[in-house]
């Protein structure tokens, strides 16, 4: 089995991606390493594949609260997760188009960052679990825009937000 590998490079992050992996499979490495960086375990966001699309699944927790009198999420957390799950799925999205080599893919996914971002907060954040998720707007040579969408555990959409991401 053949696979890239952390080379020191700074693209192992990304997870341990085999040369015949599925997408499925891919999108799946890509939740994993993110369920393993130290941002994501502090405020526990799962990053997970539901019916071929990346999510984001965050439990309320005590620390997650920014207004104590009405226990609502902090909006820095919101924006997070918004810019967490905006990237991720921009990532997935470099394999799902499969152009090029696996190894410029792997490369692009490893450079991925956030040059912009807006957040338009539209309800309070109050429940018990919020799902994040993403849409490609534009995928360019040299970066994307996404749209991203918070709901709560009633599915009401508390938050939305645009980036532009570049690699």
């Amino acid at each position: 089995r053949m696979s890239v590998r952390d080379s020191g490079d700074g693209t192992g992050w990304v997870g341990d991606v085999a040369l015949n992996a599925s997408l499925e499979q891919r999108l799946q490495r890509l939740c994993d390493a993110f369920n393993q960086s130290p941002f994501c375990k502090l405020i526990g966001l799962n990053m997970q594949v539901v019916h071929g699309e990346i999510q984001a699944v965050l439990d309320m927790q005590p620390s997650l609260i920014g207004n104590v009198a009405y226990e609502i999420l902090h909006g820095g957390v919101a924006a997070s997760v918004l810019d967490s799950i905006g990237g991720i799925v921009a990532m997935g999205e470099i394999y799902r188009r499969n152009e090029g080599e696996l190894i410029e893919q792997i490369s692009k996914v490893s450079r991925l960052a956030t040059i912009d971002m807006r957040v338009d907060y539209l309800r309070p954040g109050r429940g018990h679990e919020f799902v994040a998720t993403a849409q490609v707007l534009r995928m360019g040579r040299k970066g994307c825009t996404m749209r991203m969408d918070m709901v709560d555990h009633e599915g009401q959409l508390i938050a939305t937000g645009t980036a532009a991401y570049g690699y």
